[in-house]
């Protein structure tokens, strides 16, 4: 198990969305922005994957201890802050399709009912396409 997959886990345990993160990574002085938070999320596969450091985990627990307990002035519970994130989560807008509609209350699409045909073998035909196929060659020459 590497530092992703430990970041990772914290993140779904605690229902930490990325904005929280950034937050919580400030308390130390720890600055990251989004999309290299989103590199640490990739799976190892994808190009734009970027390993997760020692420094960056170090940071984050160190953030996280402050964020759920608090300081010594200042302690806090660290259930309240859990279910203040959960209710966070809840709450937060979702997104929607192009309808304005959630996608959660849209019923399923149904499938058009079958065209009939003019002959008990008859197909349909097939629409031609509106461009021709081109291979594209990328600028290489084919000699070798």
């Amino acid at each position: 198990m590497n530092n992703n997959d430990v970041f990772k886990k914290l993140r779904v345990a605690l229902q930490l969305r990325d904005d929280q993160i950034v937050e919580i990574l400030e308390l130390v002085d720890f600055r990251i922005s989004k999309a290299e938070l989103g590199a640490f999320f990739r799976n190892t596969d994808h190009p734009n994957y970027m390993e997760c450091g020692d420094q960056v985990l170090r940071n984050f627990l160190n953030a996280l201890i402050i964020h759920l307990r608090g300081t010594k002035e200042a302690p806090k519970n660290p259930q309240d802050v859990i279910n203040t994130n959960r209710e966070a989560v809840k709450t937060a807008p979702r997104l929607q399709d192009a309808d304005n509609a959630p996608r959660a209350s849209k019923a399923p699409a149904k499938k058009p009912a079958p065209k009939k045909q003019k002959g008990p073998f008859a197909k349909p035909k097939k629409p031609e396409p509106v461009v021709e196929r081109v291979k594209f060659n990328n600028g290489k020459n084919k000699k070798g």
